[in-house]
């Protein structure tokens, strides 16, 4: 009789493991969206900035249904671009909760720690300074070059050495064929392309129906690897190194306490973690004036 309670008990256990939901977080920009092929649909006002927006929630809305698809979930997504006011949350699939506003510390990456099982960025972008980089930028345009730990990176970049430093791994990343290339020499992960570059400033688009069928076919894909796919290894202090766009930015920057210099643009600082130093890279490109 013990013995049948033992394996009742284990059986039990092990169903509850099984139906465990997963815990996605998706951090959402729009620059590297399907069907986003100019600057104005990206800006409040712009010309088709609304059809943008649709496009937007279309694609998180389709990462959504997949990965329910696959089973229990419990889903956060973190409006990443602009004002971080853009997805149409009305119209978001409901089984989600939904972090809206950009006046938050860790931007792209808030609400993100050690309880979720993997992070996915869709509609990104190349880093600052990039060749053939739709859109692309670090941030803000403030920002000319960042590095970690001697590492260049973007904002798919950082936000990786984020998810990494509270042991997330990365599942998916979409976004231009550039981002695309950028991402994979940091992490291997798998990728969905959703338009080439002409220049910085244009770009051919593949339509947003076959992106969306892309994102739910590798999000699914993705899926099977919780368990497998490690996180990028982030430990102990980090030192970051950030070039602005004029000296006097850097001047104020100069005000942080343990703020280094550089040169005229540029300053670095060693932060005791990599919440300290996202944190602190937010303050410089995003909130000092003068």
């Amino acid at each position: 009789m013990n013995r049948l309670i033992i394996l009742l008990l284990i059986v039990s256990t092990f169903a509850r493991a099984q139906t465990k939901p997963v815990k996605i977080f998706i951090s959402v920009d729009m620059e590297g969206i399907g069907g986003i092929g100019t600057s104005a649909m990206t800006s409040t006002g712009g010309k088709d900035y609304e059809t943008g927006r649709k496009l937007m929630t279309a694609e998180v809305n389709a990462v959504v249904a997949a990965i329910f698809e696959a089973g229990s979930a419990e889903i956060v997504v973190n409006d990443s671009h602009g004002d971080m006011q853009n997805l149409l949350h009305t119209q978001l699939d409901s089984r989600v909760e939904y972090i809206q506003s950009n006046i938050k510390p860790l931007g792209m990456v808030q609400g993100l720690d050690a309880t979720f099982d993997g992070i996915i960025f869709i509609g990104f972008h190349a880093m600052a300074g990039t060749e053939n980089g739709f859109l692309a930028h670090t941030g803000s345009g403030v920002v000319k070059g960042l590095w970690l730990n001697g590492n260049e990176v973007g904002e798919g970049g950082l936000n990786t050495y984020f998810a990494g430093s509270v042991g997330v791994p990365v599942l998916m990343a979409s976004g231009d064929k550039t981002f695309t290339e950028e991402i994979k020499k940091l992490i291997t992960v798998r990728t969905v392309v959703t338009k080439e570059a002409i220049g910085t400033s244009a770009a051919k688009l593949l339509h947003p129906d076959v992106v969306t069928k892309a994102l739910q076919t590798q999000v699914k894909i993705a899926l099977k690897d919780i368990g497998k796919v490690k996180p990028l290894s982030v430990q102990g202090p980090v030192e970051f190194k950030i070039k602005v766009d004029n000296p006097t930015r850097a001047d104020v920057a100069m005000s942080i306490p343990g703020m280094k210099r550089i040169d005229g643009y540029t300053v670095s600082y060693q932060a005791k973690n990599m919440e300290e130093a996202y944190k602190l890279i937010r303050v410089i490109y995003k909130y000092l004036s003068w």
